[in-house]
């Protein structure tokens, strides 16, 4: 019996839980553009754009979420399926207002009394089955699964409504068209009459059905003096470009190619259709699109990026070197570009490069210490050029990272062995030491 509560404790759970995609893409343009996009909102929302991410999740469903902390979470299906950049903004909205509304915080109210029904009618259907009525059992058991189901499916609905409520209120606030959130319900409106979801119960969903949600939001939003601001021009042609390299990144390449014809010479194309090539192992076809888009514009740091970008992992890194500094600079050190950048000097395996590798890779991690190979790169810097001690940290930060918990504490511990006491990086690794080890120590106690 038990175990049967435990499995019906853990369904309930699981409703509650997002569903997690495949990974997280990381590129300093479509980060920079969802920064730039998302900024009103926040700031409107009370919140830090400095401490709100909008992270951007490979998975080509339609779909965005938050799981918490600050965080947004973008489907790359999502960013496909928008047509300009207020489409998007519109859905990070609602989910700010998800994290505004403390609703991640929240969701245990709604789990608890769903499992107080699943366990009740756990409980009266085993009851019965015991007294040897199995028919009637299991039909308390389904009921009361079913109404479980009901009761946190309401739940979550009531949610939703409330997001898109205050989502709208931090559009209007932020001075920016809901024009963009209506589009968008109604593209999702119309994928539920295509696969003929217009016939479902609408109290079986997490959502309000889409035309609901319009219908209800439509006079708010409307009504907003931001409603006929007209489009953001700038934030459309980035969009525009991200989307491209996203579709040449993610799609299989005779896609991008059926998408973006090599007849197509538009700057997207060039994008979408360098990314393809490189992926499909054409190393120069991949080359002549970025010499095109470079071409095209030759002081933009992202053209060059990806550029140095392809050169390197052509394995010509001496080559990459030029552009990619230049696309480091340009950004003032965004610090996934100048981990490439690092990355290039350190491949070049010039002995002379190292210490600009090094100096290269410390800004990285000291703007993002929280990119894994950010820390790897520094490492590999630190003990190509003898200096054991912080590859030993670094080595420490990258594990810490990538929850290799019993490996952080050990890395700590050498470069704590062989740094100066006391030092900042000494300090440093006995942080990492001593939070790794209690971790390690309190999983011990809950075996």
């Amino acid at each position: 019996m038990k175990r049967l509560i435990a499995f019906f404790a853990t369904a309930i759970l699981l409703w509650a839980q997002p569903a997690y995609a495949q990974g997280i893409l990381r590129d300093a343009e479509t980060e920079s553009l969802f920064k730039d996009m998302s900024r009103p909102m926040i700031v409107a929302a009370g919140l830090s754009p400095a401490n709100v991410q909008v992270v951007l999740i490979q998975d080509d469903s339609i779909n965005a979420f938050v799981a918490g902390g600050q965080t947004v979470y973008i489907h790359s299906g999502l960013i496909q399926a928008a047509d300009n950049a207020n489409e998007v903004q519109g859905v990070i909205a609602h989910e700010l207002g998800h994290i505004a509304d403390g609703h991640v915080v929240l969701a245990d109210a709604g789990a608890k009394p769903a499992m107080g029904i699943s366990l009740l009618s756990l409980v009266l259907g085993i009851a019965a089955m015991a007294a040897g009525a199995g028919d009637a059992g299991a039909g308390i058991l389904a009921a009361g699964q079913q109404a479980a189901m009901g009761k946190y499916l309401a739940f979550t609905r009531v949610q939703e409504a409330t997001a898109d409520a205050t989502g709208a209120k931090f559009l209007r606030e932020g001075n920016v068209s809901g024009k963009g959130m209506i589009s968008f319900f109604k593209k999702l409106a119309n994928e539920e009459y295509r696969y003929g979801l217009q016939n479902i119960d609408p109290y079986a969903q997490t959502h309000p059905l889409s035309n609901e949600r319009i219908n209800t939001l439509y006079a708010d939003v409307k009504a907003s003096p931001a409603w006929n601001n007209p489009p953001d021009t700038a934030l459309d042609e980035r969009f525009k470009r991200v989307k491209a390299k996203l579709y040449g990144y993610v799609a299989p390449y005779a896609s991008t190619l059926n998408k973006y014809p090599e007849s197509d010479q538009s700057i997207y194309a060039h994008y979408a259709r360098a990314y393809a090539w490189h992926k499909a192992g054409y190393p120069d076809k991949a080359d002549a699109e970025t010499r095109a888009l470079i071409k095209a514009k030759p002081d933009d740091p992202y053209f060059l990026e990806i550029r140095g970008q392809i050169l390197l992992e052509a394995g010509q890194p001496a080559d990459a070197i030029a552009p990619l500094k230049e696309a480091t600079e340009l950004t003032r050190y965004s610090p996934l570009i100048a981990t490439t950048y690092g990355h290039a000097l350190i491949a070049t395996e010039n002995k002379a490069n190292y210490p600009e590798a090094i100096r290269v890779l410390k800004i990285a991690t000291n703007k993002d210490d929280d990119n894994p190979f950010g820390w790897f790169q520094l490492g590999t810097a630190y003990e190509l050029s003898g200096d054991s001690a912080r590859a030993s940290l670094a080595a420490a930060e990258q594990a810490s990272l990538t929850g290799e918990t019993a490996r952080a504490v050990m890395s700590a511990r050498t470069a704590m062995a062989n740094l100066p006491p006391n030092s900042s990086d000494w300090i440093r690794a006995q942080d990492i030491a001593m939070t790794g080890q209690n971790e390690l120590d309190q999983k011990k106690r809950k075996r």
